[in-house]
């Protein structure tokens, strides 16, 4: 079962001492489980965003811990920033990454939000997912008047904040919190110092549009281009420009790239230019992936490129180094969140020295994942020096679909990799089980039982991954870049010794399995994977290395 995940994004209102900044940090990363993942400040808005993960229960405590340090350091009387804000904690999210529900959020806010206003004796207002009523979904409907009017704002009978006191904090202000979805905070820079056109650029592409007066002196509401889209323009000086600054609220709807490049052509129109981009804060694979694709797509590349090459397309399109260092491995969510010790993070050579030590871990079976991957990864490769070349015209479609089929079976089989080591060790944690009573030996008969049986369920996905890996080799061999015809039939040798491989450690580990179900159609799976496997090889042989005139 998937182990809750939950991220927490809160910003302060402090972005220029580094004391605090750093006070608050150790804050969040003294509780158990969390993984601080980023901090931004920034000096102009006097704003730090934190990025940070962990247990539901942990990341509520972490954020709590965070607050309490920041009451004692931070006085909103003397804030000055470019950001609006409408107090020290000025916004608190909580955003579900993966085994946890949105309802499950909200709940998790408002308990948040709750001990908050008790402990701290401030009033807290919930926003998004978690507002009490429709008035108080948008932030900036919260924050409109900022700290300035909070003390007016508290005294309206219908902004009484949803925890804690009616009455004016001075030295914290208020705290807004509540569950939404993954936000991307972007920020465009443009080739000028004048925020006035930065901001009427940001209200020509915001949902909300901007308002005027027609003829009659009617006020006229006039939406933006994009959809859940939020936008402001202001200057930076310590960049010398100024920025349409963004909040992308659901990256699905409106991508990454159409927001670049509705301002690209908002600023054009307007005799300006834009000269990169800066992400705040951390950023999903998946969107940054898809902006990729679209540049990809534009430049007539091939579909069937890795993640890393679609980041870095990316990257240097939109000019996410332009301002300040963009490194994907800290700002990309998924890469942030991995491990140091897994097996696929390391360089060739510390794998290899890893395999041959003393440790049974990692072993065939993880040798087998990786021999299939690298099977795909040929194939993938095969793919792309034939999508646009001159003469594969009439293969564009057929070679685009398999290099894609490729990468995902790469993906899928360097997974594997690290699974199989976790299978393994996870048989050697169950024979380390105490036996001492007859429930312990019961208890340990079933924990070996059904470790072995992951012990094995490992090696067969693998092995079927890799027999597809042999099929897309093949393909790729005949209809793919004469020139590499060999790198994908060495592909498919490679995927046939991962299957290989793959199937022996499916039969040793069944052999002391009582679930003789289980073990017969384990059985006759690894004998089907082998005669098809044979079949494929002797393809190879017989026909592309015939081909070739290597046989």
């Amino acid at each position: 079962m998937e182990k809750p995940l939950l991220e927490c994004v809160p910003n302060f209102s402090e972005g220029r001492d580094r004391t605090k900044i750093e006070a608050i940090a150790n804050a969040i990363r003294s509780v158990q489980g969390v993984f601080l993942l980023d901090i931004d400040p920034s000096a102009d808005t006097n704003r730090t965003v934190y990025t940070f993960l962990g247990p539901p229960e942990a990341v509520k405590e972490a954020a709590l811990k965070a607050a309490r340090v920041a009451y004692e350091l931070i006085d909103m009387r003397t804030h000055h920033g470019a950001h609006p804000r409408i107090g020290a904690l000025d916004v608190c999210p909580f955003v579900p990454v993966s085994g946890i529900t949105m309802e499950e959020c909200v709940t998790i806010s408002k308990d948040f939000g709750k001990k908050l206003s008790e402990e701290l004796n401030v009033p807290v207002y919930l926003y998004e997912k978690s507002a009490t009523c429709p008035e108080r979904q948008s932030l900036a409907d919260i924050r409109a008047g900022e700290y300035e009017g909070l003390e007016a704002k508290l005294a309206d009978l219908a902004w009484q904040p949803d925890f804690g006191p009616a009455h004016f904090n001075a030295r914290w202000g208020a705290t807004v919190t509540g569950a939404r979805e993954f936000l991307i905070a972007y920020n465009i820079n443009l080739n000028t110092k004048d925020k006035r056109i930065a901001h009427d650029i940001a209200l020509s592409i915001r949902e909300t549009g901007r308002t005027i007066k027609d003829s009659n002196g009617n006020i006229v509401k006039i939406p933006g281009r994009l959809q859940a889209v939020r936008a402001i323009g202001w200057y930076i000086e310590s960049y010398q420009c100024a920025q349409v600054s963004i909040n992308i609220l659901d990256f699905h709807r409106t991508p990454l790239h159409i927001v670049f490049d509705a301002v690209k052509e908002e600023a054009e129109a307007r005799g300006v230019y834009v000269t990169g981009s800066e992400l705040i804060g951390l950023i999903p694979l998946e969107a940054i992936c898809v902006c990729g694709q679209y540049y990809r797509q534009k430049a007539g590349k091939s579909p069937a490129l890795s993640d890393h090459e679609l980041v870095e397309l990316a990257i240097q399109t939109l000019g996410l180094r332009s301002v300040q260092p963009f490194e994907p491995e800290k700002k990309i969510i998924e890469w942030a969140i991995r491990k140091e010790d897994i097996l696929v993070s390391k360089k060739v050579g510390s794998f290899v020295d890893i395999v041959s030590s003393d440790s049974p871990a990692p072993g065939g079976g993880s040798v087998a994942a990786l021999a299939g991957a690298l099977g795909s990864a040929l194939a993938a490769m095969d793919a792309n020096l034939t999508v646009g070349k001159k003469g594969y015209e009439g293969f564009y479609e057929e070679l685009s679909a398999l290099g894609l089929k490729a990468q995902k079976l790469k993906k899928a089989l360097l997974e594997l990799v690290d699974e199989d080591t976790a299978a393994f060790n996870g048989v050697m944690d169950a024979m380390r089980l105490p036996k001492s009573t007859e429930a312990e030996k019961r208890a340990r008969d079933v924990a070996i039982e059904t470790a072995n049986k992951e012990a094995a369920s490992v090696p067969l996905k693998t092995s079927r991954f890799c027999l597809e890996a042999m099929r897309l080799c093949l393909e790729a061999a005949r209809t793919g870049n004469s020139n590499s015809a060999t790198d994908a039939a060495t592909g498919c040798l490679m995927a046939w010794a991962g299957l290989s491989g793959a199937v022996l450690n499916v039969r040793i580990n069944i052999k002391t399995l009582s679930d003789e179900q289980f073990t017969c159609e384990a059985r006759k799976e690894c004998d089907y994977l082998e005669t098809e496997a044979a079949q494929l090889r002797m393809e190879l042989e017989k026909s592309i290395l015939g081909i070739l005139g290597l046989r």
